[in-house]
């Protein structure tokens, strides 16, 4: 049983596609299906349901992927030993958007500097997709807002930012120093699409202050609810370290919320009882270190 074809069958399950599988590995989708075929025979068993699109792994496809990842990834670590290389690998994050915008793209460059040997492969995605990555195992961590409770995830705490009201500078509200929430009622709004965590949280937010806003315009990232607020007369909740760079260029205004914390968590997720590699676990580690540093 070749190493090749272990990983083009762990590719082909973590990628959701033979053709993927083969363009990470430079062969033909052919050549991934065959080998697929070759462990199936081998072992006496289907790995991969075939019968629907699209197609995923029967349960001992699923026992096998979960064994052969593990020893692929010992394999790695054993051949870099033994070839006197550093430790490392590569690690795959899933975020939200704004997260890649205010955080992440300092850290990539100090990670970087400090662990050569590991590749950090960021992609940033719609909230939904975000879990939907990690769920699938196309993403070893997630990183969203508003983590899901669940017993599916491991949640590691990884930064509060407080909620603030955000307008242009020309709005009446935007030299205050400070808001009641029910001040809000009647406004015009920009708010996060209705399906995501946090719209369901802001909304939550205002209705126990009586503040039953007229809700104008509806997106599911915060650059898109930003430019919004920048050219017209409607308010936003945003978390304030995603418009420190508006408030600095005098596009934005903010002003905190009075007598009152609303605050927006970030999450680290990955799924419950999944073995961490090193390179992981060292992710894991400095994204922590990273956030007690701000």
């Amino acid at each position: 049983m070749q190493i090749e074809a272990l990983k083009f069958f762990c590719d082909a399950a973590r990628l959701g596609s033979f053709s993927k599988a083969g363009a990470a590995n430079g062969v033909t989708q052919s050549t991934v299906s065959q080998a697929v075929h070759g462990l199936e025979e081998r072992l006496g068993t289907v790995l991969i349901d075939r019968s629907h699109r699209p197609w995923g792994l029967t349960p001992d496809g699923r026992t096998f992927f979960d064994g052969v990842r593990d020893l692929l990834e010992r394999f790695a670590a054993l051949e870099r030993r033994i070839q006197g290389r550093p430790d490392g690998g590569e690690v795959r994050i899933a975020a939200i958007y704004s997260v890649g915008l205010r955080h992440m793209r300092e850290f990539e460059t100090a990670f970087a500097r400090a662990h050569p040997a590991v590749r950090l492969r960021v992609e940033y995605l719609h909230p939904d997709k975000v879990l939907e990555a990690v769920r699938e195992e196309r993403a070893d961590l997630g990183i969203v807002s508003f983590p899901p409770r669940s017993r599916e995830w491991e949640i590691t705490r990884w930064r509060i930012e407080p909620m603030v009201l955000a307008c242009a500078p020309g709005h009446p509200l935007a030299g205050l120093k400070e808001i009641d929430p029910a001040r809000l009622a009647g406004q015009p709004f920009v708010a996060f699409d209705r399906g995501l965590r946090v719209r369901r949280e802001v909304d939550r937010f205002l209705r126990r202050h009586g503040a039953a806003v007229r809700v104008d315009m509806e997106f599911d990232n915060i650059e898109a609810i930003k430019k919004a607020v920048e050219i017209g007369p409607g308010l936003s909740l945003l978390p304030s370290p995603t418009i420190e760079r508006e408030v600095r260029g005098g596009t934005l205004a903010q002003v905190p919320l009075k007598a009152t914390t609303f605050v927006r968590p970030l999450g680290l997720v990955r799924r419950r009882g999944r073995p961490l590699s090193a390179a992981v676990r060292l992710t894991l580690a400095e994204l922590r270190r990273d956030a007690r540093a701000q």
